[in-house]
């Protein structure tokens, strides 16, 4: 079991790929994606490795950019809404499966979940939540939403938006990885992106 799931987190973000918004993007399993009319589904939820880190997410193959910003219109999918178990996420900061960051927006506010609606940081081990716990819950009722990330690797900040809002939750700094790649997809539900575009400077 244990050589399992060592084979699956290192085929993670690189055994397939895909073409979406004018780019190339690793995934684990291309079937679990769908390209129609602009807009990437995530098909297929898939449960996160031991340890606990998100894993089903499409990795844009572009340089490592030290600065770099994200925008995006999002959409959770409506049945896990009402389940309250949906999110969707963006990556960056991306050194390798174990070593990355992502900012989760889910329907839980930190407060109500403290696992969810923040920016973490994964360093070899379980993700750890870097930002504060004060903040709204975000992408709550099945609509697309805006939402920007920016990352500055240099000062490591990063800040986000949702719909032109953000919060303390959405906010953070770390210093420990610097440039990286950037992504998106989901901790373990499906959802919709279009409207991507990603700006960087080495």
């Amino acid at each position: 079991m244990f050589i399992l799931l060592m084979a699956m987190a290192a085929g993670l973000a690189g055994e397939d790929s895909i073409e979406a918004f004018g780019l190339k993007w690793k995934v684990p399993m291309a079937k679990d994606w769908k390209i129609e009319g602009g807009t990437l589904e995530l098909l297929v939820p898939r449960p996160s490795l031991a340890p606990r880190r998100p894993s089903q997410y499409a990795l844009a193959d572009t340089p490592d950019y030290t600065k770099v910003t994200i925008e995006a219109e999002m959409k959770a999918e409506p049945a896990a809404i009402r389940q309250r178990h949906n999110s969707l996420l963006l990556v960056y900061a991306w050194k390798g499966p174990n070593h990355f960051n992502y900012a989760h927006l889910s329907v839980d506010s930190a407060r109500e979940a403290a696992v969810h609606n923040g920016i973490f940081h994964v360093l070899g081990g379980e993700r750890v939540r870097i930002s504060s716990q004060e903040g709204p819950g975000t992408l709550k009722d099945g609509v697309w939403h805006k939402v920007k990330l920016v990352y500055d690797g240099s000062t490591g900040r990063v800040d986000v938006w949702v719909d032109g809002q953000t919060s303390p939750s959405l906010r953070a700094v770390d210093m420990s990885l610097g440039a990286g790649k950037v992504g998106l997809g989901s901790f373990f539900d499906m959802g919709s992106f279009r409207n991507v575009k990603i700006v960087g400077e080495r």
